[in-house]
């Protein structure tokens, strides 16, 4: 028997926020037998945690139910909280999630753990114009804003920022237009976007992302994302930090909440995305022999 957790993340309640299955004790499982397993279980992300390679530091791999990811904030994020409450870390000291972009270090400011991305952004343009985002979610052209870009911190996503949030809630992708405008990018994911109220703190933002994963669908709670565009809005700023309070899931009935941080220094530009999360369950596997 296999035992996994489930849990809620970006959320400090339960069934909001994205939903997660982590396997915390995942040594010796085939790369198959972890790609059916997320199969069978059809979350948006299943984790497996390998044993321990040092004091607090752990060999993680994503999966979703058709493929593997090099790096995914809610698993991260949502691990991270979950190897606390087992004692395999403590919330005192930095924790290393070793991911396919890379390691991931993972601190804990009370009840956020924050990740910061092991990879610095990159800025491409996209396959996207700001006619064919207007055409791909059934908008006018005038309720996108800019020309998206192909962001990413270890996964692409177009980022789309539109006029206001009647144009984020009537957004629907057209699958038609999805096969035209965006897969012959290679990067099946889509963050829309609206810049909200600004105060001394962070600044507010709504969002939403869309994907294609046996056909057009949506993420209550996507970290990965949410770094890709922190590292977007801070790419022209000068030395100085900016934070933003990201609400996502809004539309689906399970709202949530990132933490999402750019810090440029002489050093560089570096990004942090945080969040909380609760276990809402726990279940065993029956593994063939």
């Amino acid at each position: 028997m296999t035992e996994y957790f489930l849990l809620d993340v970006f959320t400090d309640r339960a069934f909001a926020g994205n939903p997660l299955a982590v396997f915390p004790h995942a040594e010796g499982l085939e790369s198959s037998t972890m790609q059916a397993i997320a199969n069978e279980l059809n979350l948006s992300e299943t984790v497996f945690v390998g044993q321990s390679t040092g004091q607090h530091r752990y060999p993680i791999r994503i999966f979703t139910p058709t493929a593997e990811l090099p790096f995914a904030g809610h698993p991260a994020v949502g691990t991270a909280h979950l190897l606390v409450e087992l004692g395999m870390a403590e919330r005192g000291c930095p924790l290393i999630l070793e991911a396919g972009v890379g390691p991931l270090v993972v601190e804990f400011d009370r009840a956020l753990a924050r990740l910061i991305t092991a990879e610095p952004v990159s800025i491409l343009a996209s396959t996207l114009t700001q006619a064919s985002a207007a055409e791909l979610l059934g908008l006018a052209v005038h309720q996108v804003l800019s020309e998206p870009v192909l962001a990413s911190c270890g996964l692409p996503y177009h980022l789309i920022e539109l006029d206001s949030l009647e144009a984020l809630e009537k957004a629907r992708p057209s699958p038609s237009a999805w096969g035209r405008c965006v897969s012959p990018s290679g990067q099946d994911q889509i963050y829309l976007y609206v810049a909200g109220d600004e105060t001394d703190e962070s600044q507010s933002v709504r969002a939403r992302m869309f994907s294609t994963e046996g056909g057009v669908r949506e993420d209550p709670a996507t970290g990965s994302a949410a770094a890709a565009l922190a590292g977007h809005l801070a790419q022209n700023k000068g030395i100085s930090r900016w934070r933003w309070q990201i609400e996502q899931g809004i539309e689906m009935g399970r709202p949530s909440r990132i933490h999402a941080e750019a810090e440029r220094t002489e050093d560089g530009l570096s990004i942090r995305i945080a969040g909380e999360a609760v276990i809402v369950g726990t279940g065993s596997l029956q593994l063939p022999s």
